[in-house]
């Protein structure tokens, strides 16, 4: 198995998980947050699915200047939508990272948009791991405050 295959199998197991815990959020609650300056459990979910269309270009070394969230200006509507909606850029992303060598993995360089910071692209792929695992950990805080049962991730 190659690294970028180990990488996609690491970002399948985990948007795996993540869709195990939005799956048990009911209707009810998506525009709840724990106070006013929190995103809504729905905006989590987007922010997560959307966040795959800007790594796309930033691991293609593409300009985030402009940059424009094909979700601007979209309405939630519900869990089901939001990851239709995603579903052609999962892919995208997946399809790019699927195509690094492992000598790409260890030698390109990627200027992260947010601070300018250069990053070799393996462990920043793994970063951005990290950044859905993280807000994983964040829904299922959001799920006990609010007295939801928490599905099981670990099975």
């Amino acid at each position: 198995m190659t690294q970028s295959e180990l990488i996609i199998l690491n970002f399948k197991e985990i948007r795996r998980r993540s869709m195990k815990l939005w799956n048990g959020l009911p209707e009810s609650h998506y525009h709840w947050r724990p106070d006013e300056k929190a995103m809504t459990a729905i905006e989590m979910v987007r922010h997560v699915l959307q966040a795959d269309y800007g790594w796309n270009i930033i691991i293609n070394n593409g300009n985030m200047t402009n940059y424009q969230t094909p979700w601007k200006n979209r309405p939630f509507i519900s869990l089901a939508d939001e990851l239709e909606f995603a579903e052609p850029y999962r892919k995208a992303f997946l399809k790019t990272v699927g195509q690094f060598s492992d000598t790409q993995l260890s030698e390109t360089e990627i200027i992260h948009p947010g601070n300018g910071e250069k990053k070799i692209l393996g462990p920043y792929l793994l970063r951005i791991g990290y950044h859905e695992s993280v807000h994983a950990g964040q829904f299922i805080s959001y799920l006990r405050t609010m007295k939801i049962g928490c599905p099981e991730i670990w099975d």
